[in-house]
């Protein structure tokens, strides 16, 4: 069977990206599957550049076609913060995802609700010595300014979905393979993964 390596330590989205990519007739693998611990500086301008950039590295150093992707949260209010820098939004030098979320609500204290917001992915799609390939995908929403849910991680509690009624934390797993930004994303990525792997 054709192996994926999907390119990232994170486990929650290693959890969600095996569960986008469960019906394909692909191997997925992991970075801990195969011994491989990798830190690459994600200093990209875009998120283009950092998807691209891990894919490459990962797919590189373990041989394999690797998926990797880069996302983040664009809040309107805060002129796109944090985008490219999500998971490093916080003063602390060790934030969790709650410190981020807390650190979030109180800049966005004294801006008119609702905070409208969207999430972004772009997938990348690496090999060895071929072509690294692309693809995006974009929920929108707005921040909320109390955490609800559980089922999720990073800025989930606090992104709502108005037409759901729901924070992304608060969907079922269904929904969130449905609509979230890197459900899109990786269904965008998929006929070109097809096409690459030839399954």
């Amino acid at each position: 069977m054709l192996k994926l390596l999907i390119a990232t330590g994170n486990k929650g989205k290693i959890k969600e990206l095996r569960t986008l990519l469960a019906g394909l007739e692909v191997d997925l693998l992991t970075p801990g599957d195969i011994g491989l611990d990798l830190d690459v500086l994600e200093d990209g301008q875009n998120y283009e550049e950092n998807a691209g950039k891990k894919a490459r590295a990962y797919s590189q150093a373990s041989g394999y076609v690797s998926l990797a992707d880069d996302s983040g949260l664009e809040v309107d209010a805060l002129g796109g913060a944090p985008g490219l820098y999500s998971a490093r939004y916080s003063p602390k030098p060790h934030a969790t995802d709650a410190d981020r979320r807390a650190y979030m609500l109180e800049n966005l204290k004294g801006h008119p609700r609702p905070w409208k917001a969207h999430f972004h992915a772009t997938i990348a799609i690496g090999t060895p010595d071929g072509p690294t390939l692309f693809a995006e995908g974009n929920c929108h929403g707005e921040i909320i300014p109390t955490e609800r849910g559980n089922n999720g991680f990073g800025y989930d509690p606090i992104f709502y979905i108005p037409e759901m009624n729901a924070t992304m934390a608060e969907l079922s797993m269904d929904d969130k393979n449905r609509l979230s930004h890197r459900a899109l994303a990786v269904n965008n990525a998929i006929p070109a993964l097809r096409k690459l792997m030839k399954f």
